[in-house]
């Protein structure tokens, strides 16, 4: 049965209380504020809804996440990289890149980054939690992505391109420097081809929280305005 949140309580039900049908639905209701975002992730959920519906929170069987350390970067992507045409920087336009992320795709006409989950992101990017990497082509922002960065975890949330390969630059950029910062793992929630390239996998629920436990209050060197 699913759990309904109450706005005066922060907990949410234990993993193994997820659906199965559809996967990973574990709870329904609540608000975004900061500290509910902020316990969602720390408990293994994340909030995924579209306008109209209920706020829904989810946390899927198998996980999709990238080991920093087992990025795929391919010989052209490579060969992109050195040549130097597009500029990655990281917080340097998060409010931007959310819209961008949450603006119409060809393949949609819907987005579930509401009015409301930008409003939420970006007062935890004001909180120092919340970070943005953006691959700008001159003065021209061309795509990026944006996240959540706790402990020595980095939980991906959406990216954007509007040049070819603009999404995988920001993304190759901001693995190679979360390795270095001491980071374990990348959340990607759902697999999709784009991340699977790049050498995303899949794990089970459980190994997912043993992440959590392990890795969330653990020290990281990340230097978001370097």
């Amino acid at each position: 049965m699913l759990t309904w949140l109450q706005r005066d309580s922060f907990d949410f039900p234990p993993l193994s209380k997820a659906l199965r049908n559809p996967n990973g639905l574990l709870a329904a209701g609540g608000d975004l504020s900061p500290e509910r975002l902020i316990q969602a992730y720390r408990h293994g959920c994340f909030p995924w809804y579209q306008d109209g519906q209920p706020i829904l929170w989810w946390s899927p069987d198998p996980r999709t996440v990238l080991l920093p350390n087992q990025l795929h970067v391919s010989r052209s992507m490579a060969k992109l990289l050195r040549q130097g045409r597009y500029r990655v920087s990281f917080d340097e336009a998060f409010t931007q890149v959310i819209h961008a992320c949450a603006a119409p795709r060809s393949y949609a006409n819907e987005t579930w980054i509401t009015r409301e989950m930008q409003d939420a992101y970006i007062t935890l990017h004001e909180r120092g939690i919340a970070h943005s990497v953006e691959v700008w082509k001159e003065d021209q922002l061309v795509g990026g992505l944006y996240g959540l960065a706790m402990g020595q975890l980095f939980f991906g949330e959406s990216m954007f391109s509007r040049v070819d390969n603009a999404s995988k630059i920001g993304f190759v950029t901001l693995t190679q420097h979360l390795q270095e910062w001491g980071f374990v793992l990348i959340d990607c929630q759902m697999p999709t081809q784009h991340l699977i390239s790049l050498g995303a996998h899949s794990i089970s629920r459980s190994e997912f929280a043993d992440y959590l436990h392990k890795h969330l209050d653990q020290p990281n060197k990340a230097d978001w305005l370097a």
